[in-house]
């Protein structure tokens, strides 16, 4: 299978080029982003050995998707998806935070509260919760964007007081958060899944507020299926979900966790096509949409040519 591991391009405009954890993005005249979202995959901030085939289209198509789906409520920094792994779209200049919502008591949240924390990002938890429950209502708790290393939780109140965002761009952040949230919601129930976390990340032209990155992708959002989960929460039974915490539970499994000293386990086939296969499941569940693999397997030239025509036509 023909992944995308990582690409060196060079296109016409080209002033930078700047590889992330899972994507290579390229700035073209210095007003323009071409994004591939390469098939890399990355769990506790570190980047895993072995590409995941698809990853990268599957991330990509949902986020445009959801982009698209979204525009109402807030403009993003899309201008057009040349290729199902490609977006190219305005450059903004980032909010130094990410808006973390949750809904329910799980992943970052539950590890947390299970080690006796009742406040998280200032925000304090009732009693008596068990991981998965639902919270009263939808709580945001904002993680400082790191250019290197680990986000770090940090709070409203710290977000002011630092003055990394003004409280009049932040108020609308929060604003933004929550009505992303509860589209996302909605859109998944119609699928038969719960969105119980996600990220949003924010950037300004200007004085306008864009949504940038990517939106309700498994890398940055869990989900639970709907059906059975008020069972499987009595009980106590681990919830059916679809989001990127298999691969965290995996690792874990394995004695991985991204501390110094750990190996990252041996990646075997298996476990690779085990990945793909579960990307393309979410994509598949929450779209409703059947999952398309291009025809085109050189995906390195079938990417570059995507883009240079599409800039040709910026």
């Amino acid at each position: 299978m023909d992944a995308i591991k990582e690409t060196h391009f060079n296109f016409k405009g080209q002033t930078n080029y700047y590889k992330g954890k899972v994507r290579d993005v390229y700035t073209i005249d210095n007003k323009y982003l071409a994004m591939v979202v390469t098939d890399r995959i990355s769990a506790f901030d570190v980047v895993l050995p072995e590409p995941i085939p698809y990853k990268g289209q599957v991330l990509n198509q949902i986020a445009a998707k959801f982009l698209k789906a979204t525009a109402d409520i807030v403009p993003n920094w899309v201008v057009t998806v040349p290729d199902p792994s490609v977006t190219i779209g305005r450059i903004c200049e980032p909010f130094k935070v990410e808006m973390v919502i949750r809904g329910y008591l799980a992943g970052h949240a539950a590890r947390e509260y299970a080690s006796g924390k009742r406040q998280v990002c200032g925000v304090t938890l009732a009693e008596g919760l068990k991981e998965n429950d639902i919270l009263p209502e939808p709580i945001i708790t904002p993680t400082t964007k790191a250019s290197v290393g680990h986000d770090e939780d940090i709070s409203r109140e710290e977000i002011l007081k630092q003055g990394i965002v003004s409280e009049a761009d932040y108020v609308q952040l929060e604003n933004y958060t929550r009505q992303l949230f509860k589209r996302g919601t909605e859109i998944a129930a119609k699928q038969g899944l719960i969105l119980v976390d996600t990220k949003y990340e924010f950037g300004k032209v200007g004085d306008t507020i864009y949504l940038i990155d990517e939106i309700h992708t498994p890398d940055s959002s869990r989900y639970f299926y709907s059906e059975g989960y008020a069972e499987r929460q009595k009980s106590g039974e681990a919830q059916k979900q679809l989001s990127k915490e298999f691969v965290r539970k995996w690792l874990i499994e394995n004695g991985f966790q991204g501390k110094d000293g750990q190996q990252v386990p041996e990646m075997t086939k298996e476990i690779v096509q085990s990945i793909s296969d579960r990307y393309i499941e979410l994509y598949e569940q929450i779209t409703g949409e059947k999952f398309i693999k291009p025809e085109i397997t050189d995906v390195l030239n079938r990417v570059e040519n995507a883009i240079n025509k599409a800039l040709a036509a910026l």
